[in-house]
């Protein structure tokens, strides 16, 4: 019969860890643990659901992420300056369809 065993904060940590350094199979196999207990933590720590602490990303990933993060920035930029333009059409065409509508009705009494 199968015991679940509980492991700690800590260890999971640690296992995940290794599992980035040396590959999932590898490292469950060192640990003597079950391959699908962690890809459980793995993708618990993709999700940010576990923590692996300070120094945890590679050079390369953090770089990443500082890329990705002036990307976002950029685009929130355009997308407000977008709104902006948005939000002058709007104004101008409340203001022309109020004008054409008092036009409509001035023109309207003097024929009637």
């Amino acid at each position: 019969m199968a015991t679940n065993r509980q492991y700690d904060q800590e260890y999971k940590i640690q296992a995940v860890k290794l599992a980035k350094e040396i590959g999932q199979a590898k490292a469950a196999r060192e640990l003597g643990i079950p391959k699908n207990t962690l890809y459980t933590w793995i993708r618990a720590n993709r999700l940010g659901n576990l923590d692996l602490g300070a120094g945890s990303q590679p050079p390369k990933s953090a770089m990443t992420l500082n890329e990705e993060l002036i990307t976002l920035r950029k685009q929130v930029k355009d997308q407000d300056k977008e709104i902006r333009r948005l939000k002058e059409e709007n104004e101008f065409l409340e203001e022309a369809s109020a004008f054409f509508a008092a036009s409509r009705l001035k023109s309207a009494k003097m024929k009637g």
